[in-house]
């Protein structure tokens, strides 16, 4: 029997370039900046052609949608295996703080990647900048319902953006000071502050 040639795309290697194309851009977006990464960053990075590159992605800013997506794709997927893993809503609080000592050599190297891309999207004035504050408001939204769940009623969400500005301020003064030993202080006190307030019954 002849063989043929099949010129058609092989889908199941396609959908895997994609993948390959959005994990590395959500690296170097995190590591030099959504706009000091060009497409050669990530054609190189992925080790494909630029003809083949722009088979899968037309623009940076579609690059950039797809890593929005999959970092709140993850971030479902944590909240979600947090939820698993305890019943107990301060526990599931904790496990949000003590991201700070998981993470803390990729944070003390490039800051927080969920407040760095906000950040930068902001000062550019992109499109993108909502989308990326969905990411912190699926925090936003989780942390408040374990307070809520803790009888913290309409005082939650005020506490869910309080452990969400100190873990952004945490993450930006180790990346600047480069200091592991702040972070886990700093998470100590959090923790306390946690305990304290379930002790009182109110937001201290």
């Amino acid at each position: 029997m002849a063989c043929t040639l099949n010129l058609q795309a092989d889908p199941v290697n396609t959908k895997n370039t994609r993948a390959e194309i959005v994990d590395a851009a959500d690296r170097l977006f995190y590591r030099q900046g959504y706009d000091h990464t060009s497409f050669a960053d990530i054609a190189g990075a992925v080790k494909i052609s630029r003809g083949n590159f722009y088979h899968h992605f037309k623009t940076k800013d579609a690059i950039l949608d797809s890593v929005i997506d999959v970092r709140l794709d993850n971030t479902r997927r944590m909240l979600d295996a947090w939820e698993a893993e305890t019943d107990d809503p301060a526990g599931r609080i904790r496990c949000y703080i003590q991201i700070l000592i998981r993470n803390r050599d990729k944070i003390m190297r490039y800051g927080c990647p969920v407040g760095t891309l906000s950040t930068e999207l902001a000062k550019l004035n992109h499109t993108g900048k909502d989308d990326a504050r969905q990411i912190f408001t699926l925090f936003r939204d989780w942390l408040a319902a374990q307070f809520r769940a803790l009888g913290f009623a309409a005082e939650s969400d005020r506490m869910a953006l309080h452990v969400l500005s100190f873990s952004q301020g945490v993450a930006t003064l180790a990346n600047a000071y480069d200091d592991e030993d702040f972070i886990r202080d700093e998470v100590d006190r959090m923790c306390a502050w946690l305990d304290a307030c379930i002790a009182a019954g109110k937001y201290i």
